[in-house]
C-alpha cells in the first residue's frame, strides 16, 4: 500500500530528476554570485538613497540661507508678515519681468526663484529670472514644507514658508526655489553607471569565483581520479596531499586513511581465504586419498576399520574448523551485542576446569587455580567460557606432560585481573603481536598435529573486543606463557 509520504517523495525526485546537474565548482560560483549580487545591490541602492538624501540636505540648507536673505532684506523679523511692499524689492516687479523676458528665454534657469503670493493663491511679486512661470504653491501646507516641483520644464527644489500676522493666521507665502538639474544629471549618471556596471561585475566575479573554486577543489578531482582508477591489483595507491593543512588536506588523509585500512582488510580477508581453503583443502585431500586405496582392492576388515576412523577424524578435524569459521563470521557482525551480566569468576573457572580436566589428565598435567577469591565481574557468561576454554585448551595442547597449569585472580585498582600460565615451550617475543592472528601458528610445535587450526585465540580477541574485556600475553621460550584478562569494574 503506497503512503501519502511516498508519493510527494516520488514528486520530488521527479520534479528535480529533470533538472540539469550541476558541477561543484559551478554551484559554488552560482552561490557565492548570488549572495554578492544581493549584497551589492543593497549596497548600491543605500549609496543611491545616501547621496540622493545628502544633495537634498545641501539643497534645503541652501534654500534656508535664501530665505534668510530675503527676510533680511524685506526686513522681516521672523516669519511675521508686515504687509507686501517691504517685498517689492524681489529681483524686480511682474512688470520688470515682462520688460526682461527676451533676457529670460535666452538665459538659462540656473540661479536661485522667489515668488510671493497672498492668502488666495494669487502671485504678488517674483524674481525676473522666473519670466511667465510660476512656483507651485499649496495653502494647505503648514508651517515651512521643503518639496520639488517643475519650473519651465526643469526640476527644481523648493521652499514655502509661511507669512502669519499677530494672530498666527498665513496671510502670504514667501517661495524660494534653486534648479536641480545638475544635481539630478550626476544622480542620473550615478544611477546609469551603477546599472551598467551591476551586471558586468556580477559576470567577472562569477568567472573569477569559478576559476578560484575550480582551483580549490582540485584536490577533490585528484581524489575522484585516484578513487577511479583503484582495483584489487592496486590498492597501494593513494592521493597526493596539497600543501596547505586545510580541510582539503584533512579530506585527502581522512580518504588515505580509509584507503589504508580497506587494504589491510582486503589483504586480511585475502589471507584468511587463502588459509582456510589450505586448511579445509588438507583433511579433504587425506579423506580422498585413503578412500581412493581403500577401493584399489580388497583389505582386510580391521584395516577397513583403521582407515575409516582416520576419515572419521579428519571430516571431525574440518568440521571444527568450520564451527570456528563461522564463529568468527557471527562474532565479527557489529550488530552483535553481548548479554553482559554481573557473574562470579570463580564460578566460570571451575565450570570450564570441569570439562577440560579429562584432557588435561591424558597428559598427566594438574590445573590449579590459586589466589582465586570470589570476584564480581561484567561479562557474558558464555562468552567468557568461551574464551577461558579456548586459552586453557591452548595452555594443555602445548605444555609437555606432568606439567601444570595455573589460574589466579588478583585486584589492580579497581579492576580484577585473571590470569592463566603454562609451563610449554613459550612464544619468541617478536611473534607474540601476531598470536591473536586468524590461522597463525608460531612455528611447527603449534601446527596442526595438535588439533588446532590458528582460530582459538583469535576468538578470544574478538570475544574480548566485544565485551571491553583487555587481553594481554607474555612469555618466555622454554618457560612458559601467561594470559591476562582485564575485566571492567562490575
Amino acid at each position: 500500500m503506497t503512503k501519502p509520504g511516498d508519493k510527494a517523495r516520488e514528486r520530488h525526485e521527479t520534479r528535480w530528476k529533470y533538472l540539469p546537474s550541476m558541477s561543484l565548482r559551478n554551484r559554488m560560483a552560482f552561490y557565492y554570485t548570488v549572495a554578492t549580487a544581493f549584497l551589492m545591490a543593497v549596497v548600491f541602492a543605500a549609496i543611491l538613497l545616501l547621496v540622493d538624501r545628502i544633495v537634498f540636505m545641501h539643497f534645503d540648507e541652501e534654500l534656508r540661507h535664501e530665505v534668510a536673505e530675503t527676510f533680511e532684506d524685506a526686513h522681516v523679523k521672523g516669519q511675521v508678515f508686515s504687509g507686501f511692499d517691504s517685498f517689492r524689492a524681489i529681483n524686480g516687479t511682474e512688470g520688470e519681468a515682462e520688460e526682461h523676458e527676451g533676457q529670460a528665454k535666452k538665459k538659462e534657469l540656473d540661479s536661485e526663484f522667489i515668488q510671493l503670493v497672498d492668502s488666495s493663491g494669487r502671485v504678488v511679486t517674483k524674481s525676473a529670472n522666473l519670466s511667465q512661470n510660476i512656483l507651485t504653491v499649496n495653502p494647505a501646507y503648514s508651517g515651512v514644507r521643503y518639496f520639488n516641483s517643475v519650473v519651465g520644464g526643469e526640476q527644481v527644489r523648493q521652499v514655502q514658508v509661511p507669512l502669519v500676522n499677530s494672530k498666527g493666521i498665513a496671510e502670504a507665502y514667501l517661495i524660494v526655489a534653486v534648479p536641480m538639474k545638475s544635481a539630478m544629471l550626476v544622480l542620473l549618471d550615478l544611477q546609469n553607471i551603477m546599472l551598467v556596471s551591476f551586471p558586468v561585475i556580477i559576470l567577472i566575479l562569477f568567472i573569477l569565483t569559478r576559476a578560484i573554486a575550480g582551483r580549490s577543489i582540485r584536490p577533490v578531482e585528484k581524489v575522484i581520479a585516484t578513487a577511479q582508477s583503484m582495483t584489487q591489483v592496486n590498492l597501494d595507491q593513494r592521493i597526493p596531499l596539497p600543501h596547505n593543512h586545510d580541510e582539503l588536506y584533512r579530506l585527502s588523509a581522512t580518504i588515505n586513511a580509509l584507503f589504508d585500512r580497506l587494504q589491510d582488510a582486503f589483504q586480511r580477508e585475502k589471507q584468511f581465504t587463502a588459509d582456510a581453503s589450505h586448511e579445509l583443502k588438507t583433511p579433504l585431500a587425506a579423506v580422498k586419498g585413503t578412500l581412493e586405496v581403500l577401493v584399489r582392492k580388497p583389505r582386510d576388515t580391521a584395516h577397513y576399520e583403521e582407515r575409516i576412523r582416520y576419515c572419521l577424524d579428519e571430516l571431525s578435524r574440518m568440521a571444527r574448523l568450520i564451527d570456528q569459521l563461522l564463529m568468527l563470521a557471527r562474532y565479527e557482525n557489529d550488530t552483535m551485542n553481548p548479554n553482559i551480566a554481573k557473574i562470579d569468576i570463580a564460578v566460570s573457572l571451575k565450570s570450564v576446569i570441569s570439562r577440560l580436566e579429562p584432557l588435561a589428565f591424558e597428559k598427566l598435567i594438574s590445573i590449579r587455580m590459586e589466589n582465586t577469591p570470589s570476584g564480581t565481574v561484567a561479562a557474558d557468561p558464555a562468552m567468557l567460557e568461551m574464551m577461558i576454554g579456548n586459552i586453557l585448551s591452548n595452555a594443555i595442547k602445548y605444555s609437555p606432560a606432568g606439567s601444570s597449569i595455573e589460574i589466579g585472580t588478583a585486584r589492580r585498582s579497581s579492576l580484577l585481573v585473571c590470569s592463566i600460565t603454562d609451563h610449554g615451550v613459550g612464544i619468541p617475543e617478536e611473534k607474540l603481536q601476531n598470536v591473536f592472528d586468524r590461522f597463525y601458528r608460531v612455528d611447527a610445535s603449534r601446527s596442526s598435529s595438535t588439533g588446532g587450526f590458528g582460530l582459538g585465540l583469535s576468538i578470544v580477541r574478538k570475544l574480548a573486543d566485544l565485551q571491553h574485556i583487555g587481553i594481554s600475553v607474555s612469555s618466555r621460550e622454554n618457560a612458559g606463557t601467561t594470559f591476562e584478562l582485564t575485566f571492567p569494574s562490575a
